[in-house]
């Protein structure tokens, strides 16, 4: 009896070692797989980012090396400037300001015949006051009519795109071509205005403007050591504006591709892009006010203004692009996923598809092959539509953000219409065999 009790014993001290040794190889397993999630999660977002901190760099890089680099759309972006009322009233009051320095009235009125000075007095006597003001006042009328006229959008137009030229050229030292750099600045050449405005003068009635010589008043745009400055960042901008927010979004999605748990990760990834966007646009804000505020007391503020809010029109349109394709590509992400909120939204969804189906299946519609071919191909059909609209996105030529909204429900759209199609095609294959076995055995007991 003893030995059988001992043996019995044996066997169970045996396999309860077995045992804690199985428990302690189980327990000791997974530490190397940690420690392998937790190298994955920390260079998963320290991807993600970085990717977000190039985002608003990137953004800026594209901006520049697409406003300084093309001169059409450098002059699509100051176009409007020229029927803005503030750039307006300061382009009038510098026409002014110059006509007026070259004005010798004593002399112009010498030079005028006896019969036509009271003619001359006459137009400057209406505006009351002395006659050194009264021309001050008149001219500035003229030069607000020119200014104001569909012809100035032209002046304005040209002698920007003679700038860019004059710009691209300095920046990037090329100096190759007909447009140099021959003085120490780049400028904008009011001469065209000002003959207008002389010619508004003579047909006014003040004939002696005629005798007012050429002018050509200047707007400084850059000078020469500040080109010299800005060759080497501009060289850089160019080579980054395309690349530097394609190397944001692999960083990101490369991040979110390492991650262990990758819809969190986009999710997280989705709504930092948005909100590193957004902090460029507060920036953005930002940096006016101070730009605003260390304007020289000369500088119209309102003009200022406008030339700032004009130029960096793009660049908010390009953080509300991203801003909104974050939000969007984080929702849908979420919504993909297994919280119970999301499952509700994906159930009301269906279900509401399921019943649209049903109300067309009993109006008469019928949908023949098409209904099994969309069942059969559904996830690649899912996959073509998302993959079309975010190619539309990658070759729409300067995106907004109504189009990124546009894109979206075009999107959903084309996925609701595919779950229409698609509805209930598993139930009524299961559905019409049971009926058509029935039906046999109820012909059968007929006959």
């Amino acid at each position: 009896m003893g030995v059988p009790a001992g043996g019995a014993d044996d066997d169970e001290l045996t396999a309860l070692r077995a045992r804690v040794a199985a428990l302690e190889a189980t327990s000791a397993g997974p530490a190397p797989r940690r420690e392998h999630h937790r190298l994955r999660s920390f260079f998963s977002g320290l991807l993600v980012i970085l990717g977000c901190v190039l985002v608003p760099l990137g953004l800026v890089a594209a901006w520049t090396a697409d406003i300084l680099g093309d001169t059409d759309r450098y002059v699509q972006t100051v176009t409007p400037l020229a029927s803005d009322p503030d750039v307006q009233a300061a382009v009038a009051n510098r026409v002014t300001g110059a006509v007026m320095e070259h004005v010798d009235l004593p002399a112009l009125l010498e030079g005028v015949a006896p019969d036509e000075r009271p003619l001359a007095e006459k137009a400057l006597g209406k505006l009351g006051g002395s006659l050194e003001s009264a021309l001050s006042s008149f001219v500035h009328d003229r030069a607000q009519d020119v200014v104001a006229s569909p012809a100035f959008e032209t002046i304005w137009t040209d002698a920007n795109r003679a700038i860019h030229t004059s710009l691209d050229r300095a920046l990037t030292g090329d100096e190759d071509g007909a447009v140099k750099i021959e003085t120490d600045s780049v400028t904008i050449d009011l001469a065209p205005v000002i003959e207008r405005v002389k010619e508004r003068l003579v047909d006014g009635g003040l004939t002696v403007a005629s005798n007012i010589p050429e002018i050509h008043t200047d707007f400084t745009v850059l000078r020469s050591d500040d080109i010299g400055k800005a060759k080497t960042g501009f060289a850089l901008l160019q080579s980054l504006g395309l690349w530097l927010p394609v190397i944001a979004v692999l960083c990101v999605a490369g991040g979110v591709l390492l991650a262990v748990r990758r819809r969190r990760a986009l999710v997280a990834a989705a709504l930092g892009f948005a909100l590193a966007a957004l902090v460029l646009g507060i920036a953005l804000t930002v940096f006016r006010t101070v730009y605003l505020n260390a304007l020289p007391a000369s500088v119209s503020p309102a003009a200022a203004g406008s030339v700032y809010d004009t130029l960096v029109r793009f660049l908010r349109t390009s953080v509300r692009v991203c801003a909104v394709l974050g939000v969007l590509v984080a929702l849908a992400a979420w919504l993909s996923g297994p919280s119970r909120p999301a499952v509700l939204v994906r159930g009301l969804w269906h279900s509401g598809i399921a019943a649209t189906r049903s109300t067309a299946d009993r109006a008469g519609m019928r949908l023949g092959p098409v209904g099994g071919f969309v069942r059969r191909y559904r996830t690649w059909i899912v996959w073509i539509l998302v993959a079309g609209a975010a190619l539309a996105f990658v070759l729409w030529p300067h995106p907004t953000g109504w189009v990124v909204i546009g894109l979206a429900l075009a999107l959903l759209f084309a996925l609701a219409v595919t779950d229409f199609l698609g509805e209930g095609e598993d139930e009524k294959a299961g559905a019409a065999e049971d009926t058509g076995g029935g039906g046999g055995t109820g012909a059968e007991g007929g006959v």
